[in-house]
């Protein structure tokens, strides 16, 4: 595997027009990307009350076709690609190891009625295993996959992101208004070149992702930001997605963790007999943690005194008690919706409301008491829990 970290960072179409924007590029993921544009809470605002629109073009997009691609897809996934009745219709689905570890989390559309076309969207810090895994795979099946390092796409997030997008965009008003969430629409016929299209995001806002040509992207930046779609960078990015109780791979889940520790369950296709990689150990595993009570879920946290919970630090259950037991916080940072930080922790599934939870912030051993709550914080521009 190349270490990208070695290497000068790739820049993505949208380079210059981050530049011209003024905004402070850094590394990320070997890609050279905004963090922010002067200024990080005004981007997330943006989102949560009217449009923004974040560059994520490193994104891995790869076209899949062949007679066995709907096969090769349902033993790839852990969820079921036959799910997908309409063409456009998204699948969110883990990739797992054959430990039943998470190799990454990724969506797929199907792209035609035969169900021979499948697009896949993946994550970039994962390209490489990510593309070693589907070649792998595909050894068994009639399949060929073409990686789509000729596109670029921008995410449009925000309530009045869609509105924006069809003043734009008057020709996409009515596929538009006719895309339900998780569905795309390829908009080539309209534009008269490779444009898609998907009512997805990574926000917890309305709003689409689109993909064009890598040469058509900047003067569609230029459209978004003259129509007042705000510039976004990857620090509202990450608040927002925390916020809406959204997993960042490496962080909340990875190849050590299974679907269930990610509150990831809902994803798996179990139900029917379908043999896909890591089934077999994540039965088994699921079984085990059950049986001697090792078993780890997902939770946020929310911290209502001053400090910010930080990736890392350890989660006390029960402290002092002979009953005492921890978790850990795999992402933290703080909301600027809710004005206090919070986190997404793994701890027990044994934790209950009567239990005490408590995190030492400084390291020593001052513990501060934190309130458990069901993801997500935030969703919609609207607080997801009693104050």
């Amino acid at each position: 595997m190349t270490d990208t970290h070695t290497q000068a960072p790739k820049r993505t179409p949208l380079y210059q027009s981050h530049v011209d924007s003024e905004g402070k590029l850094v590394d990320f993921s070997g890609w050279e990307l905004p963090i922010h544009y002067g200024s990080q809470i005004e981007e997330h605002e943006a989102v949560r009350t009217d449009a923004g629109m974040f560059d994520v073009s490193h994104m891995v997009i790869v076209d899949v076709k062949g007679s066995d691609a709907k096969a090769w897809l349902q033993k790839l996934l852990a969820n079921d690609v036959a799910k997908l009745k309409t063409v456009g219709k998204a699948l969110y689905s883990p990739m797992l190891n054959d430990m039943g570890g998470i190799i990454d989390d990724l969506i797929v559309y199907l792209s035609n009625s035969e169900e021979t076309e499948y697009r896949i969207v993946s994550n970039a810090a994962t390209r490489d295993k990510d593309m070693a895994q589907f070649e792998k795979v595909a050894k068994d099946f009639d399949v060929t996959l073409t990686e789509r390092n000729d596109l670029a796409m921008l995410a449009v997030q925000g309530p009045n992101a869609v509105e924006k997008l069809a003043k734009i965009k008057p020709s996409w008003a009515d596929t538009l208004a006719g895309l339900k969430p998780f569905v795309g629409a390829d908009l080539t016929d309209i534009e008269g070149s490779d444009w898609f299209v998907a009512r997805t995001g990574y926000t917890g806002e309305d709003g689409v992702e689109v993909i064009m040509h890598a040469d058509e992207a900047p003067a569609f930046f230029e459209q978004l930001k003259a129509n007042g779609v705000k510039p976004a960078g990857l620090g509202a990015r990450d608040t927002l997605r925390m916020e809406a109780g959204m997993n960042l791979y490496g962080h909340d889940m990875n190849e050590e963790t299974s679907p269930y520790e990610s509150n990831m369950g809902w994803t798996l296709a179990l139900k029917d007999e379908r043999d896909f990689v890591g089934r077999e150990a994540l039965v088994s595993k699921r079984k085990q943690s059950k049986d001697d009570n090792t078993a780890m879920k997902q939770v946020g946290l929310l911290l209502t005194t001053r400090g910010v919970l930080r990736e890392g630090m350890t989660v006390t259950i029960n402290q002092g008690t002979d009953n005492e037991q921890t978790g850990v916080i795999t992402s933290g940072t703080f909301s600027p919706s809710l004005k206090n930080s919070i986190a997404i922790a793994r701890v027990p599934t044994s934790l209950s409301e009567e239990d005490s939870v408590q995190v030492d912030l400084r390291g020593k051993g001052k513990f501060v008491d934190v309130r458990v709550l069901k993801l997500p914080f935030v969703r919609n521009g609207k607080q997801q829990f009693d104050s």
